[in-house]
Order: C-alpha cells, then structure tokens, then sequence
C-alpha cells in the first residue's frame, strides 16, 4: 500500500492554537482559530503488516537511506525507544499508543521518499506521526476517521521527547486548506474547499530566532492580562484573529486571491503592532520585513505575512499567478540567496460526468421488459408529462451540474436508447404536437448530445457496469445513479446537488444515505461510522452489501439512531477514479460475491485507501424494479 503525508503550514492564525487553549482557565478568552493546509511536499512511503514487528526504513531530503531497523511490537520496548528521543521514536510512540488501543501485528514502513524540509517549521515530525498512524489504520482497517489518526499521532508525538502544538497533525488531511477551532482542550476541524488554484511560495530566512522565547513572552500574556501591552495580545488573537480567519475563508471560498492576500498584510500589521511589544528582540524581525517588503516582488505578489511563531525564521507570500510563483522563486533565490518552496492549492476537480448502468434484464418485470427496457418505462412527472424513466434520471444528473452523462447498455438495446435521445421523429407526428411538446421534442435531442452509450458486452453485476464506464470516466471524480432509481428532493435542492455540494467541499468520496427499518436492510448496502455533521453528514467506518440482521445489530448501528434503525445506500453516489483500480483487481482475480462482481465491496476498499463520507439525502428514492414499487412509484412519483 502506497502512503502520502504532506508537511503542515499555517497560513493565518498562528499562536492561536495554545491561546485558545487558555479558555480552560479564562472563558472570557475567544476560541483559537486557524487556517492551516498541507504542503506540495512530505513523505512517501510503502507498508504491508509484519507479524511481529516494526521494520523501518527512511529517506532523508538528501537522499540518505536509513535502516531497515527493526522494533519488536512490544508495549515496553516501544516506549522506551520513544521516550528516548532517537531517529526512529516518532514511529515507536504512535505505534506504543496504537498498541495500548487496538489488537495488531507488526508494520514494514518504506519511507522511500522524503521531499518535505525538516526543521523548517513545516511539521515534518507530525507527518512521520500521521504516516504510521495512517499505515496501521489502513493496514488493518482500524476504521479511524481522520480526526482518530491526527489524535492518534498527537498522542504519538508526546510521548517522545517532542512537545507539539494540535495545530501540527492538521497535515493528516492532505494539501487542502483547513479551519481548526480550539476551545479549551476541544479542538474542532471545518474542511475548507479551494474555488479558484492559488500559489504560495515559503520562504527559508535563512536567520536565526528564538521560539522557545517568543512562545514564552507571549504566553506570559495569559490566562489573564495585567497591562495594556498583554491585552493587546489578547485582542491579536482572539477578536482580530477570528475576524481576519473568518474573511480569509470568505475569500478562498470565493476564489478572491487579491483579496486573501490583502488580509495576510492586514495580518502581519496587526501582528506587528500588538504581539510585537511583548517580545521586540525577537518579533521586530528585521530579515522578515525586508524580505516582505522587497520592492522587486510587488508586481508579482497579492500579499505576505510571517509563518508560525513569526520571527525571522519564515515567510510566506501569495502570488498573482503560477508564472508568478516562479518568478517570486528566482527573485528570492537569486537576489536574497534564500530558499523557497512552492506551495499551490489547486481547485478539486469537479464532477462533470455521471454514469447509470443500464444494462440489467429486468427479470423481475417480465414479461414487460421484454417488449421495454425497464429503464425506458413510463413514468408522469410532476408536470403531468410522461416520461422514461431514464429521461427523469438524466435531466436531474443535467440540472445538477453534470456536462456528460454516460449510460451502460447492453448491446442489443443500444438502438432503443439511441432511437429515443438521437433520432427525431417524424415530422407527421411531430406536426401533431402542441407546440410545447414540439419544444420538448427538440429538448430531448439537445439532452441527447451529452449521452454516451457504452456497451457492458456480459452482465456480470454492479461492480462491473461500472467498470466498463472506466475509459470514458478518465481519471475524474463522477456521479453514479441508478438507472431503475427515481428520486425526489423534499427540498428545492435536488438529490443529486445535495451530494455533488457535499463532495466539493469536502473533497473525499460521498454516498447518498438513507434510514431504513432493520426489516428492509438485507436488500441494501448498509453503513457506519461516526458522524462529522451530527445527522446528516457520516465518516464511514464499514460497508457491507445486504447484511443479515444479527450482523447489523453487531456491527453497524450508528450513534444517535433509534434501535432496529440502519442506514443504506440511496441509489447516488460520487466517486473518485481510483475506484477503477479496486474493481479491475476484483474482476482480474476473479474476487465474486452471489456470482457477480459487486460494487460495495470496491467501495470499501476505496474507504479504506482514502476515505468515504455518507450524507443522508433530503429527499426519497423511487424503485421501480419490482411490479409492487413500479406502481407505487405510479401512484406517488407526480405529487411529491
């Protein structure tokens, strides 16, 4: 299994973190609030178990090789080789915790790249400590959310000699921009979607400062100011801090790069005027202004500011454009003789294509779906039009957003699909349609220029119509629906919104969920896990394809449900490419379940590797693969 780990950086809200913290002491004190992201940067690494031991291998930025070295998996030896404080005791006291907590064997780590800095203010020591929480969890499918691993390797860390903010595992969510929220001893994390790309350079000053002093003099200033200069430091980070946090999201989720760099000079001034008195030897910083203040860099930057504890150790600026990343490197590198390195928040792809098998014979509904596919079965919208149902399907993944919408087939009803979204017909009966059937008419064509067929050649179940869709998916995120599905927001956003919002601010795989009565779920895929947004949005820990009762009532009951209540699959899901990789492994090797190649079963591999969030749809869905609910769905479809 390959793993990633980016480096941490804090783009605003630096000291927030521990003063935050103080409200243990103080409520009168605001929350901490920071917008942290990872780095381009970090640490790479192949791991498979061992069992019975931590086998460790690591690359330095250099290129040096260290090890293998090996630690037996003993709660005694691995404390004492992380209390030690050596090259290895990162990986020793995440794996200490993670054996005071769970029941697993050994790890090979093959740390065989490492492009991240260390001692550079950019969390190196964090992402090894997320790395080995992330590889144990993965490796043995401990069903750790992110927030379990970025705790796990918290807990790690501390226990070698190193004393590290909360703010450092904020690496553990990748190279995406991050709200965390500290309260006391609660810390709370607000995953933050980039809407436009933006380009970062970090800058190496090259000088010398004193955090141990800094964090000192400023910590002095709480829990409780005794004078005008510590309550100015109250006020920079909490009051001035929260608003400047707050616009600063405003602005990376508006895509408004000018306006995110004014605020990182409105940050820095503010910095400048309330921390600096509490500690002048060390803040004035005369390195960081001059660098800031460099006049060669003005036409290529939108703003820059100090990173981490400030000082002249780092800076970071915001660049007007990816030419302008570069020229802000060779500008620095030449005439200041100080590394850099680039940091760049790309925009998350968006889903711009949707995939609906429909290649099933419909045996439950013969002999009708002989004469008709069941996916072309009639149904009367709420505008009192009869439509196929495939129709329903596909203007709802169209209005949702979705450019191309691709349809699996078999071969033999390609041209009945193809009859209906490609072929006009004939101008006798056309000349017989009201006018706003002629209008639909000419619709239904326009809507056919963004269907692509695609033949699924042999039904070999769910799993694998998906998967004849890879080639035309490419390596893009898409929309899955049901093509014998309806579905009906109970809102004015669509089913299919309501997932596609979910997944671009978040960024991760989403599932539409549904309650469903114990009685009903042995003819569904069911989750659980633990709730980001309490009843409405799920980190998925497990998913299982029609599970008996005795197994859901062990293993898959979701906090806050009321008993005998479980929740399945809606019919909708977003799926990222990597998805191909599982059901290609799964056909290849012929992995069946029930003689078909499933889809959940890839689902929960891509968990596993990447993670799955499940957000429970306003809305209801319509199956109209039974005679029972094709005549419900008749009956009730038109008035929801």
């Amino acid at each position: 299994m390959e793993l990633f780990v980016p480096g941490r950086v804090c783009l605003l809200g630096e000291h927030s973190d521990w003063a935050g913290g103080y409200r243990r002491i103080n409520a009168d004190i605001e929350k901490g609030y920071a917008l942290i992201c990872g780095t381009n940067q970090g640490i790479y690494a192949r791991v498979e178990p061992h069992p019975n031991a931590l086998v460790l291998t690591a690359t330095t930025p250099n290129g040096t090789r260290h090890g293998p070295y090996e630690i037996p998996m003993d709660l005694n030896t691995l404390l004492k080789e992380a209390q030690a404080g050596g090259f290895w005791s990162y990986v020793a006291g995440v794996a200490y915790q993670i054996l005071m907590h769970y029941h697993v064997r050994g790890l090979v780590i093959d740390n065989y790249k490492t492009d991240l800095p260390m001692k550079k203010g950019l969390s190196s020591s964090a992402a090894i400590c997320v790395l080995t929480a992330r590889a144990f969890n993965r490796v043995y499918d401990l069903k750790m959310t992110v927030r379990g691993e970025m705790e796990m390797a918290y807990q790690g860390e501390i226990t070698t000699p190193s004393r590290c903010g909360r703010m450092d595992q904020g690496c553990a969510y990748g190279n995406r921009p991050v709200l965390m929220i500290f309260d006391g001893d609660r810390l709370d994390t607000v995953e933050l979607q980039v809407t436009e790309t933006l380009y970062f350079v970090l800058v190496d000053l090259q000088a010398k400062k004193d955090t141990t002093e800094i964090l000192r003099r400023l910590n002095h200033c709480y829990p409780f100011a005794r004078n005008e200069i510590e309550r100015g430091v109250q006020e920079l980070l909490g009051p001035i801090n929260k608003r400047v946090v707050h616009q600063a999201i405003e602005a990376l989720q508006a895509g408004d790069a000018e306006r995110l760099g004014a605020l990182m000079v409105e940050a820095q001034e503010f910095f400048d005027r309330y921390a600096t008195p509490a500690c002048p030897e060390e803040l004035t910083a005369p390195v960081l202004h001059r660098v800031l203040n460099y006049a060669p860099l003005k036409p290529h930057i939108w703003g820059g500011k100090g990173v981490g504890s400030q000082g002249d150790g780092s800076a970071q600026f915001l660049a007007r454009s990816e030419a302008d990343q570069q020229a802000v490197v060779e500008i620095i590198e030449r005439d200041l003789k100080m590394p850099c390195l680039k940091l760049t928040l790309r925009s998350g792809p968006r889903v711009r294509k949707a995939v609906i098998p429909a290649a099933g014979f419909g045996t439950r509904l013969f002999p009708a779906s002989k004469a008709t596919k069941k996916e072309l079965f009639p149904i009367i919208d709420r505008d009192g039009v009869a439509k196929p149902a495939i129709l329903l399907i596909v203007e709802e993944a169209l209005q949702a957003g979705i450019e191309e919408v691709i349809i699996i087939v078999q071969e033999h009803d390609l041209k009945d699909f193809e009859a209906f979204f490609r072929t006009q017909i004939t101008i006798e009966n056309y000349n017989k349609l009201p006018a706003n059937f002629r209008e639909y008419a000419q619709r239904i064509l326009e809507i056919g220029r963004r269907v692509t067929f695609v033949i699924q050649d042999m039904q070999e179940g769910f799993g694998h119509a998906v998967y004849c869709a890879r080639e035309a998916v490419g390596e893009e995120p898409f929309l899955l629906m049901l093509g014998d599905h309806l579905y009906r927001s109970n809102g004015q956003k669509s089913c299919a919104q309501q997932l596609m919002e979910a997944y671009h601010r978040h960024g991760v795989s989403v599932v539409g969920l549904r309650r469903t009565p114990e009685s009903q779920i042995a003819n569904f895929g069911t989750v659980t896990g633990a709730w980001i947004e309490e009843g409405t949005l799920l980190n998925i820990t497990e998913m299982v394809e029609k599970p008996t009762v005795d197994y859901a009532r062990h293993n898959l009951n979701v906090p806050g449900l009321p008993e005998g209540e479980y929740l399945t699959f809606f019919g909708q899901y977003i799926i990222k490419p990597l998805i191909f990789k599982h059901l290609e492994e799964h056909i290849r090797n012929n992995v069946r379940e029930r003689g078909e190649f499933q889809l959940t079963s890839a689902l929960d591999r891509l968990r596993q590797e990447d993670g799955f969030l499940g957000l429970i749809i306003d809305g209801q869905r319509f199956d109209i693969g039974l005679p029972e609910s094709y005549l419900e769905t008749l009956r009730t479809f038109r008035g929801m």
